[in-house]
C-alpha cells in the first residue's frame, strides 16, 4: 500500500511539471518512515506510474494519504491551481467530496514538523466521506 501512497505524492510533486526540492525530502521522509530505501524511493520518482485504484484503503489510509497529499502541495511555498485540482481528483478517488481539501488545506502545514491535531482533521475529513 504505501508505494501506491508514494506514487500519488510523487504526481502530485511532478503536476507542476518541477519536483522542488523540498517535495523530493517529503517523499523520501515518507518513504524512509514506511521503510522503503532511498534507491527504491528514487526509482519510483524517475518513473512515476499511473494512480490506481484507491479504494481498496482503509478509512484511516485514505486520510494519511490525504494528509500528505496536503502537505506536500503547500510545502515549497507556492500552491498552484494544477496541484489544488489534483489533490481534489484524488480526494474524490479516496471518496470524499473535493470540498474536503479546502477545508483541511487551512489546518495542516508545509513544515512537517508542525504537526496539526490529526485526530480532529479527520474527524472533519469524516464529514466529506462519500
Amino acid at each position: 500500500m504505501i508505494k501506491e501512497q508514494i506514487n500519488v505524492l510523487i504526481n502530485l510533486a511532478a503536476s507542476d511539471n518541477t519536483v522542488a526540492e523540498k517535495e523530493a525530502k517529503i517523499i523520501h521522509m515518507i518513504g524512509k518512515a514506511n521503510g522503503l530505501s532511498k534507491e527504491e524511493v528514487e526509482d519510483m520518482m524517475k518513473s512515476p506510474k499511473p494512480i490506481g485504484d484507491l479504494s481498496a484503503f482503509s478509512e484511516d489510509q485514505k486520510f494519511e494519504n490525504l494528509y500528505h497529499l496536503i502537505q506536500l502541495m503547500k510545502v515549497d511555498g507556492q500552491v498552484f491551481r494544477s496541484e489544488i485540482s489534483f489533490c481534489e481528483g484524488v480526494a474524490q478517488r479516496l471518496g470524499y467530496q473535493k470540498g474536503v481539501v479546502a477545508e483541511l488545506a487551512s489546518k495542516i502545514y508545509s513544515d512537517p514538523t508542525i504537526t496539526s491535531d490529526r485526530k480532529t482533521l479527520m474527524e472533519r475529513a469524516k464529514k466529506y466521506l462519500k
